[in-house]
């Protein structure tokens, strides 16, 4: 059936009747009336509240940004047609070719979602932070505290704002400057893949001003690749938790998947099944 013409809050309304609940991450219930996803759990999903999504729907909010048009596109798993839309609905125009995408196709949304044992997020080429599950968040923190412009490693490693305040002490094997220089390496490699993104040119010239170190990257060239690591993150609860850090490239969406495992009964697996605990109790799970 068309959607052309229909109103964003009807929009919004239709696609979240679509969706899985478990496509979407969540628990499987047979205790539910309709099959799609319900009011609450987009607000939770998305970092809205569930009165904003209400308003939303009934057309009584209008005008919703960028940042909340682009959050409710990745939890509905919307194709890049349907975004394109959603962004006319709002008001806004699409995002434009040729700049870094913040699009998580729902093939990639299904496949993470269903890794719910392990820390798993997916980061924008700019190493934006897109999406994480409840774990991940219970290992790094919720990066719903944070601005969304915070929400960047390169910000986290390199920045003096609060996503920086906010990480969590860890250790990389390879080292950290090794580390450094992988994320610095890639954010050049961003930038030659599109240099009319006026984001990512405003991050790097950021960064230059403010770190050295990452300056000092950025003027050497190093070529570095942050794909595999084993980091010992310093866990204010469960205490120093070493992992297997591996990063898995979806080259079509130029969407990084980083992933947190630990071997079958090690005492690290068993820290890491204490998180999960933690971030069922405590934490929400969101985009």
């Amino acid at each position: 059936m068309t959607t052309t013409g229909l109103t964003f809050g009807a929009l919004v309304h239709r696609w979240r009747d679509r969706l899985s609940p478990v496509d979407a991450g969540l628990p499987r219930s047979v205790r539910r009336r309709a099959p799609g996803l319900r009011r609450e759990e987009l607000a939770q999903l998305a970092g809205l509240s569930v009165d904003y999504v209400l308003r939303l729907e009934q057309g009584r909010a209008t005008r919703p940004s960028v940042q909340v048009v682009a959050s409710i596109a990745r939890t509905l798993q919307l194709s890049r047609a349907e975004r394109d839309q959603l962004y006319a609905a709002a008001g806004h125009l699409p995002p434009r070719d040729g700049t870094v995408s913040r699009h998580v196709p729902a093939s990639v949304q299904r496949l993470t979602s269903r890794l719910g044992d392990y820390p798993i997020a997916v980061f924008a080429a700019d190493w934006t932070l897109l999406w994480w599950n409840t774990v991940w968040t219970a290992l790094h923190g919720d990066p719903t505290a944070l601005p969304e412009g915070e929400r960047n490693l390169a910000r986290t490693v390199f920045g003096s704002g609060r996503g920086r305040a906010a990480l969590r002490p860890s250790v990389s094997q390879a080292g950290q400057d090794v580390f450094a220089a992988a994320v610095v390496a890639d954010l050049r490699e961003a930038a030659s893949r599109y240099p009319l993104d006026e984001q990512l040119g405003a991050l790097v010239a950021e960064l230059r001003r403010e770190s050295a170190l990452f300056d000092r990257h950025w003027t050497t060239g190093e070529a570095a690749r942050h794909l595999a690591d084993r980091k010992t993150i310093r866990h204010p609860e469960v205490g120093d938790v070493t992992l297997d850090c591996d990063v898995l490239l979806v080259p079509d969406a130029d969407l990084r998947v980083v992933t947190y495992t630990a071997a079958e009964g090690s005492a690290d697996a068993g820290r890491l099944d204490l998180l999960r605990v933690i971030g069922v109790q405590s934490v929400a799970p969101a985009t």
